[in-house]
């Protein structure tokens, strides 16, 4: 992937460095395995933190929690890859937006260890990369590419931008009103169906990330693509679930399936529009 061209962001927080230990989880540190079951638990992309921390809330000792950020980001070369994706992301979604008249409001990123406050809750690494539609903000622990790496054996940058083109992803159907409706729709139906929904809402954002991916085709390298539909595919509700329990529950799937997952980015890459991403009158997903 070569991001080293693109123009870097300046909506990144870095909350880094407040020391700490993970109370509810290790005591100071926190190991793959149990990363992997909190991470399996909660699905991966798009977390809902109320959802994930009711989850998580009912067992260890406090969280420590950062607040006060850094004046500026790190420098070191995983932050300025940070900031130069967040950056390609808001290049791309301002000219689509400005395409249809319209004026695209950047994400802003949080990057942070262990806990951090969000106007959701309280955010944990333990959760991966998630957005809060409340303070529109994207949040990254980035030990989560390194979990990545270790333990879905998923690997490259672009599969790392792709993570945060997803969330992006979500960012946008926060600003088109889509994430509201999803959520007040919710709250008259069965946990089945409500699923069912999350997992339209989910892939939309898969397919906005594959936007994004066709808008900054000059960033894309020979295996680029492979590497995200392999994070994809890693990802998939029915992989995780087939991990973490050896069976597949199709009705508590909240996110897609592996093929699901990747169809859909496959259809933003492919595609460039957002009107290819209308999940939501699919047939089929």
């Amino acid at each position: 992937m070569k991001w080293e061209g693109e123009r870097q962001s300046d909506n990144v927080e870095d909350r880094r460095g407040g020391g700490g230990g993970f109370g509810g989880i290790g005591a100071g540190k926190v190991g793959i395995g149990t990363l992997v079951i909190a991470l399996v638990g909660g699905a991966i992309f798009g977390v809902d933190p109320g959802t994930i921390l009711a989850l998580l809330g009912g067992g260890g000792g406090p969280v420590p929690v950062q607040q006060a950020p850094r004046a500026e980001p790190a420098n070191d070369p995983e932050t300025r890859f940070v900031r130069a994706t967040l950056g390609s992301t808001e290049d791309a979604w301002a000219a689509l937006f400005s395409s249809q008249g319209a004026q695209y409001q950047p994400a802003r990123l949080v990057l942070f260890e262990n806990a951090t406050g969000t106007a959701c809750g309280t955010g944990r690494s333990a959760t991966g990369p998630f957005y809060c539609p409340a303070d529109r903000q994207v949040y990254i622990d980035l030990s989560f590419f390194r979990l990545m790496e270790q333990r879905f054996k998923v690997e490259g940058e672009f599969a790392q931008a792709y993570v945060i083109a997803h969330e992006v992803g979500h960012h946008v159907q926060n600003l088109l009103g889509i994430s509201d409706q999803v959520h007040n729709a919710q709250r008259s139906m069965s946990e089945t169906e409500g699923n069912r929904l999350s997992v339209r809402l989910e892939l939309q954002a898969d397919c906005f990330a594959g936007i994004w991916a066709n808008q900054r085709r000059q960033i894309i390298e020979p295996g680029d693509v492979e590497a995200a539909l392999a994070a994809a595919t890693a990802i998939g509700d029915d992989a995780l679930q087939r991990q973490s329990q050896g069976t597949v529950v199709p009705d508590s799937f909240t996110h897609g399936s592996s093929a699901q997952r990747v169809r859909w980015f496959r259809r933003g890459l492919e595609s460039g529009s957002v009107e290819q991403c209308n999940t939501f009158e699919a047939r089929q997903l």
